[in-house]
């Protein structure tokens, strides 16, 4: 049996939450940072914050580049 692709609102709503996936993380580690900061009076988690939480969302953006690019045989 063929593998059947992905419909194009099935592609469409993934990368919709990619588009929403990286900022949101972003903004959710300097939230966490500046609130770290806060509580324990330091200056400078939001900032490390910021940028794991931007890194972890481009990391998870080429994941999701390169298994799409598997998928379709590397078209």
């Amino acid at each position: 049996m063929p593998k059947q692709g992905k419909s194009a609102a099935g592609r469409y709503a993934e990368y919709t939450g990619l588009a929403l996936m990286l900022p949101a993380s972003t903004v959710a580690g300097y939230g966490l940072g500046y609130w770290l900061d806060e509580r324990l009076g330091t200056h400078w988690l939001s900032m490390a914050l910021l940028v794991l939480g931007s890194a972890g969302g481009f990391l998870q953006l080429i994941r999701q580049i390169m298994r799409d690019s598997r998928d379709d045989g590397g078209r």
